[in-house]
């Protein structure tokens, strides 16, 4: 090996520590990034000649820096119901802008916060991108129709009511009216023996009041009527909007509804809105009067009539308050109302060598050759792994390794640079020989 080959030696030492010594330091300056994955350097030597003088070969060492994506950080809880962790392999998909929704890029990195379009974005300013829900809640057809996810789209919500339920007493020694034909009560022809009115909701979120009259027609017998109590403009038809009778056993339980076969304690109805006036259309309603031979709706004994209480499904309007996301990728709006409303559901990618994905700014990934292409899956299905709510996965970088690192890199540079100045004091002997 000549000297102007450990030259070359020494140079590629420092060259290669030179590589490490930046691993190490980005390392270390990303401690604290979310979802960084920690860098290595892999030395490795190469041969200045293959055939010497004496059949050696003087070896260099050249450095390539490398990531270990494949492996997981810890994951580390939060307030945020859009910081989300991705607990198995996959990434997240996402944008570098609201507009190139066509350019997909990949990430752990799930500290999402709404910016000011309500578009859920990372800190490094990379858009969320997901299925929007079509809506009876399932998935588009095209598995490529990603948009972004924005949490901000819906203003509110409501719903109507689709069944009444009552818990009464009908008083069992009213007075007998053998004379009832049916609408009577609505028509003021008879004086209903007991009569409450109940709200319900329509679909636009607003409060309708429904009368329901109960006259005693024969022993355990009763007639009722339902009538509407708002403006009569609003129906298509005249009330009563529903009429029928109730049976009871000898032991005050309720025995049938309508003389159903086979026995039953509820009822069916439909509001005829007119749309042309009130905006709605026609309401379906179930009234649920109780269980057959038990206690637990209308009952007759011998007492002053009553109603007990009184239940209505739906709800009127509400505001968006929050959102929530499941293991699956399901975006679930929150509503002041109580209600919910699945709207997004966001996918994982994942791929055959996470390790060969070609690092970009933001601790973003695009797919390259070695990695393969992109396989997009619903979270939690086909290896993906599962999302995680308020959760962020940790850097994997341990700190106290590449402080470590830090040490044997400088001793190795150190080293590398004495072998170029011994070779310059070899070569600066070589020039003094004398010439003869």
């Amino acid at each position: 090996m000549s000297l102007y080959g450990a030259l070359n030696i020494g140079v590629a030492g420092l060259a290669a520590n030179s590589a490490a010594l930046s691993v190490t330091s980005s390392n270390i300056a990303n401690v604290n990034t979310v979802g960084y994955k920690e860098g290595i350097t892999q030395f490795s030597t190469f041969l200045n000649s293959t055939v010497g003088s004496n059949g050696t070969a003087s070896a260099g060492v050249s450095a390539v820096a490398e990531q270990n994506v494949n492996v997981q950080g810890l994951p580390q809880s939060t307030s945020s119901p859009t910081d989300l962790a991705i607990a198995g392999s996959g990434f997240f998909v996402v944008s570098p802008t609201a507009t190139a929704t066509n350019v997909q890029q990949y990430t752990r990195a799930g500290n999402f916060i709404p910016n000011a379009q309500g578009n859920l974005v990372n800190a490094a300013g990379m858009y969320l991108m997901g299925y929007k829900l079509l809506p009876d809640g399932s998935l588009p057809t095209n598995s490529n129709a990603l948009s972004l996810i924005n949490v901000s789209s819906l203003s509110g919500t409501a719903q109507g009511s689709s069944t009444v339920s009552m818990q009464a007493n009908l008083q069992a020694s009213a007075t007998i009216d053998a004379a009832y034909a049916p609408g009577d009560m609505t028509a003021g022809n008879v004086a209903p023996d007991f009569q409450r009115t109940i709200n319900i909701n329509d679909s636009q979120g607003g409060s309708q009041p429904l009368t329901f009259s109960f006259v005693r027609t024969a022993a355990n017998s009763w007639a009722y009527e339902t009538s509407y109590s708002g403006n009569p403009a609003n129906l298509t038809a005249p009330n009563p909007i529903s009429q029928g009778t109730i049976t009871f056993n000898s032991d005050g339980t309720l025995a049938n509804v309508n003389g159903a076969s086979p026995a039953s304690g509820k009822a069916a109805m439909t509001i005829p809105w007119d749309v042309t006036v009130s905006g709605l259309s026609p309401q379906n309603l179930s009234i649920n009067l109780g269980t057959v031979g038990s206690i637990d709706g209308l009952t007759q004994y011998d007492t002053s009539s009553v109603l007990t209480s009184s239940s209505v499904d739906g709800s009127a309007f509400g505001s968006i308050t929050g959102v929530a996301v499941s293991k699956d990728g399901t975006v679930t709006a929150q509503f002041s109302n109580g209600l919910s409303h699945d709207v997004y559901k966001i996918p994982l990618v994942t791929f055959l060598n996470p390790d060969g994905l070609t690092q970009i700014t933001g601790n973003a990934y695009v797919a390259s050759k070695p990695s393969g292409a992109p396989n997009i899956n619903v979270a939690a299905t086909g290896g993906a792994g599962a999302i995680q709510s308020h959760s962020l996965e940790g850097s994997t970088v341990d700190l106290a390794g590449e402080f470590t690192n830090l040490i044997t890199t400088q001793r190795a540079y150190s080293a590398s640079a004495r072998i170029i100045t011994t070779v310059d004091q070899m070569l600066q002997q070589l020039e003094q020989l004398p010439s003869s």
